[in-house]
C-alpha cells in the first residue's frame, strides 16, 4: 500500500532529528521525501555514534541516523554553489511541503526568503522548526534537546526527587517538535485544498515541551502549584508507580477507587484505613501508601504478582529492556518492526511507524497500512537520478506531471 500522501512531494532541508523526524512521520505515510543533505558528511547525525554499522570501513553508517531517515531519498547539494542551489530551486518548484530546521533568518541568506518561496510556489508548505522560537528576545538561540528539556521545564519533573533532575532517556523534544510539526503539515495541507495556497508552519523544542505539560502545566497556571519531580510515582494519583517486590518490581495504577478496592481485596489491606479512604487523602500519604504496598508484594516474586494482579483486573505492567520490547509478541504483532534492504549494510531491521490504516466494509476492515519501506539512503545515494530529473524539468519541453502545481 503506497500510503495516504501518496503523489505529495516533500523537500527535507533538516538535519540532527526533529525535522528528519517530521519528514519519516510524512514519508512513512507514502509522500516522497528528497532529504537534501551537505557534500561534506551529509546530515550531523551520520557521524553521532558509537554504535556504527560497519565501523571498520568507509561504508559505515550510525545506527541515530538510522532511526530518522527511513522511506527518504537523498541528494547532497551545497547551497552555497549556485548550481546546487538551482537544482533545490528546481525541487522546490514541484514540491508541496519545504521543512527546515535552520536558525531564523538562515533561508534568507540563502536567497530563499518566505516571500521568494511564496512566489515561487504559492501551493507550497513550509515547515520551520526552531529551538526557542523565530521570534521573541530569545529566538535567536541554536537548538539542542537537553538544553530545551532544561529550559522548558521537563527536568524539573523528572527524577528521584526535587534535587535530581534528569534528562528523559529519548530526546523527546526534538521528536515531540517533530510530531507536532508533522501535524501543522498536515492541517496545512487540508487547509491548501479549501485556498489553494500554502502557509508557514513554525514551532520550536520549547513550545514541543510546553505542549505536553498537560496537568503539570495547569497545576501552575490555574492553582499555583509549582510541579517537583516524583521518581516513579505520580503526583496526582495514588497508588500509581513503581513497586518493590520479592525480586524485583512491578508497575500498578489505580486511577479509580473501584481499582483501589480491588487491590485492598486481592492483598487483604484494609480500603478505609485513615489517611487511605480516598484518592486525595493518599496522594497526601503517599509514602505510607507505597510502603502499605510494597509490605504486602515483600514476600512474592514479581511474575506472581503480574499474574495476580491481571486475575483481579488492576492494571499493572513490567519495565522492559529494549531487547526485551523489540522481541515480544504483542510488540511484532503491531508492525513495530520493519525490514528494509539498504544499499551498503543489506537487510536491516528497524523500528516501524506508529500508525496503522484500516478501511471497514461489509465483509470487515481490511488493513492499508504501508507495507512496503526503503532504507535510509546513503549520502547523495539518489542524486544523481534527482539532478536528471531536475534537468528534464528544466528542458523546453518541461515535465510530464508537476506534483507541487
Amino acid at each position: 500500500m503506497s500510503g495516504p500522501l501518496d503523489g505529495i512531494v516533500v523537500v527535507d532541508l533538516t538535519r540532527a532529528l526533529a525535522g528528519p523526524h517530521a519528514a519519516m512521520m510524512l514519508g512513512d505515510l507514502g509522500a516522497r521525501v528528497v532529504k537534501v543533505e551537505n557534500p561534506e558528511g551529509g546530515d550531523d547525525s551520520r557521524g553521532w555514534g558509537p554504535p556504527f554499522v560497519r565501523p571498520e570501513n568507509g561504508d559505515r553508517e550510525s545506527t541515530y541516523f538510522l532511526s530518522a531517515n527511513r522511506n527518504k531519498e537523498s541528494i547532497a547539494l551545497d547551497l552555497k554553489d549556485p548550481a546546487d542551489l538551482e537544482v533545490l530551486t528546481g525541487l522546490l518548484r514541484r514540491a508541496d511541503v519545504l521543512l527546515e530546521n535552520f536558525r531564523p533568518g538562515t533561508m534568507t541568506k540563502l536567497g530563499l526568503g518566505t516571500d521568494v518561496l511564496a512566489e515561487l510556489n504559492p501551493r507550497l508548505v513550509t515547515l520551520s522548526i526552531s529551538g526557542f522560537g523565530h521570534d521573541g528576545p530569545e529566538g535567536s538561540r541554536a537548538g539542542y534537546d537537553q538544553i530545551a528539556q532544561g529550559e522548558a521545564g521537563l527536568m524539573s519533573l523528572t527524577g528521584s526527587g526535587p534535587d535530581d533532575p534528569q534528562r528523559v532517556g529519548v530526546p523527546i523534544a526534538d521528536l515531540l517538535a517533530g510530531m507536532y510539526g508533522a501535524y501543522g503539515v498536515l492541517a496545512a495541507l487540508i487547509e491548501r485544498e479549501r485556498t489553494g495556497r500554502g502557509q508557514i508552519v513554525r514551532t520550536s523544542l520549547l513550545a514541543a515541551i510546553v505542549g505536553v505539560h498537560a496537568y503539570q502545566g495547569t497545576a501552575w497556571t490555574v492553582a499555583g502549584q509549582v510541579g517537583r519531580p516524583q521518581g516513579n510515582h505520580h503526583p496526582s494519583i495514588a497508588p500509581y508507580g513503581l513497586f518493590r517486590c520479592r525480586d524485583g518490581s512491578v508497575q500498578l495504577s489505580c486511577g479509580s477507587e473501584s481499582l483501589w478496592h480491588r487491590l485492598c481485596a486481592e492483598f487483604g489491606l484494609d480500603p478505609a484505613a485513615q489517611g487511605m479512604a480516598t484518592n486525595s487523602e493518599r496522594v497526601g500519604n503517599r509514602q505510607r501508601v507505597i510502603d502499605l504496598i510494597e509490605d504486602a508484594f515483600a514476600g512474592h516474586a514479581a511474575e506472581e504478582l503480574l499474574a495476580r494482579l491481571a486475575a483481579a483486573g488492576i492494571p499493572a505492567g513490567k519495565v522492559r529492556t529494549l531487547d526485551e520490547v523489540y522481541t515480544w509478541e504483542q510488540t511484532l504483532s503491531q508492525g513495530l518492526l520493519v525490514d528494509v534492504e539498504h544499499a551498503t549494510l543489506g537487510r536491516l531491521r528497524l523500528p516501524g511507524p506508529p500508525l496503522r490504516f484500516f478501511t471497514p466494509g461489509p465483509g470487515g476492515e481490511t488493513e492499508t497500512t504501508r507495507g512496503d519501506h526503503a532504507a535510509p539512503p546513503v549520502l547523495d545515494g539518489h542524486g544523481a537520478a534527482i539532478r536528471a530529473e531536475m534537468a528534464r524539468d528544466a528542458s523546453p519541453e518541461g515535465p510530464a506531471a508537476s506534483p507541487g502545481a
